[in-house]
């Protein structure tokens, strides 16, 4: 199983690292420097209030049905018809939810409008994460790593067209933006739908009441618990954007938003460890296969990964948003230093939380998740109004940290891991190491960008010398041939 993780690993890491870094800062960050950071501060913060509500269109059905089908194949066929059905309801019923709670917070005529859009969005998004969960439950890792990336590089083409194509003498606009992500997500969700009809057979959309209760009550607990992670990851540039007064608000959720948007460009690698990590953990556990050398090796390379970026950004963080964001270079930065430290405790998450998800331990996932959820909100309304951005960054990173290192515990307590295995130690006197070479070179280099060049490559050797990467077992685990049944 390890050997099948590592080459599918490869190859979806290989597809994400050539399309979505150019997504992010090719068009996303040109998008921002050309609307400017007030206008796509309100574009962040209001993407971020519909993502809220999100799980109403899933209520945990494609987390609970990756799992189910990774053990039970034979489901897909079964129920794949009348979850498309149930998908459709909930859609209708999260539009008339999150609109209606968008009046309530006072959005204005312009902000509903591009609401309802960001809406319509959210729905084709959650779609095809439920196909795709079909897809990668079923162990086809090379389809699923394709659809992953479809919509990004049709979101590059078309927005490409719309910067750079000389289509139209006006500014670009925040609404180009937004209608370029519909197109896409509506053309991935059909070429995902097709794949999905191929496999399972479906005919028809059965509508069927008595099976979306039983659905419901059994997807339930993983409903909370994305609803629980959604509001402690999502609700600080929500809350920026409101609790401060209008102008200021959009500002700093812009600052927000800068810092942000790399952030979530190195988490999107992370996430990609549980797309892979989920079906086979919920298999390796039905069939009774000892998890831990997997847990670990996968914790081992997203921690590696981790920390080298966070402490390099921590370090570099004003010549990186310089470079960037040459407008708000000082602002962006000082919330980037500190939002970026999370990149660690997120990817840790991606590990240990997808373990306990597929062990269907939610009890003890949604105590941690609500408990997160309950200290990040207290704690932005007091740190937003006195530091602004840099105060709810500070605050994420506290919740992230302790959310971690709760799951930590319950992993190793449910599963009886051996803590001396794991290398703690060398881990933590590895990021010591990455840290001294990081600021040795900063102070050594005039250019900072070759600062980072020769920091990464002390990095990979500090790996190498405290035995965390052993390249002589990571041929040998390639060249086994796989012992786990498919």
């Amino acid at each position: 199983m390890k050997r099948r993780f590592i080459i599918n690993l490869i190859l979806l890491l290989t597809l994400n690292l050539l399309i979505k870094p150019f997504w992010i800062l090719g068009i996303d960050r040109v998008v921002q420097n050309r609307v400017g950071a007030e206008a796509y501060g309100l574009y962040f913060a209001i993407f971020n209030f519909s993502f809220l509500f999100n799980i109403l269109l899933d209520v945990g059905i494609t987390n609970f049905n990756n799992r189910n089908v990774a053990q039970n194949n034979q489901l897909l066929q079964k129920h794949f018809s009348r979850i498309v059905g149930l998908k459709f309801l909930l859609g209708v019923f999260y539009a008339i939810i999150t609109l209606l709670l968008g009046v309530f917070v006072r959005y204005d005529a312009y902000q509903m409008k591009l609401l309802l859009i960001m809406v319509f969005n959210q729905f084709l998004i959650s779609f095809v994460l439920y196909l795709r969960s079909n897809v990668s439950a079923l162990l086809q890792f090379g389809t699923d790593s394709v659809l992953s990336v479809l919509d990004r590089f049709l979101m590059i083409i078309f927005c490409g067209i719309l910067l750079w194509g000389n289509v139209t003498d006006k500014p670009f606009q925040i609404e180009w933006f937004i209608y370029s992500q519909t197109a896409a997500y509506v053309i991935t969700a059909l070429v995902a739908l097709t794949v999905v009809i191929r496999k399972s057979g479906f005919k028809r959309i059965e509508w069927n009441l008595p099976f979306f209760v039983l659905i419901l009550k059994q997807s339930f607990p993983f409903a909370i618990l994305a609803l629980l992670m959604t509001f402690y990851n999502r609700i600080d540039s929500v809350m920026i954007e409101r609790i401060l007064p209008k102008d200021e608000g959009a500002l700093q959720a812009g600052y927000y938003a800068s810092a942000y948007r790399l952030l979530d460009a190195s988490n999107m690698i992370a996430y990609l460890f549980s797309v892979l990590l989920l079906p086979m953990f919920a298999k390796m556990i039905k069939e009774k296969l000892d998890v831990e050398s997997l847990a670990r090796l996968a914790f081992t390379l997203l921690f590696l990964l981790s920390t080298t970026v966070a402490v390099m950004c921590f370090v570099y963080a004003h010549d990186i948003m310089a470079m960037l964001y040459p407008n708000s270079a000082e602002e962006s930065a000082a919330v980037f230093r500190w939002l970026m430290i999370c990149f660690v405790p997120v990817s840790s998450s991606y590990v240990f939380g997808t373990l306990l998800t597929a062990n269907a331990n939610m009890k003890q996932l949604n105590i941690i998740a609500a408990s997160g959820m309950v200290f990040n909100i207290a704690v932005n309304l007091a740190a937003i109004p006195l530091y602004k951005a840099i105060g709810s960054a500070v605050c994420s990173v506290a919740t992230q940290l302790i959310t971690n290192a709760i799951q930590i515990y319950f992993v190793f307590k449910i599963f009886k891991f051996n803590a001396k295995e794991w290398a703690f130690l060398r881990l933590l006197l590895y990021v010591v190491v990455a840290a001294l070479l990081c600021y040795g070179l900063r102070l050594g280099f005039s250019n900072w960008v070759m600062a980072m060049f020769v920091a990464g490559i002390g990095c990979v050797v500090a790996a190498f010398a405290l035995r965390l990467v052993d390249i002589k077992a990571m041929l040998a685990l390639i060249k086994k041939s796989d012992k786990f049944k498919q």
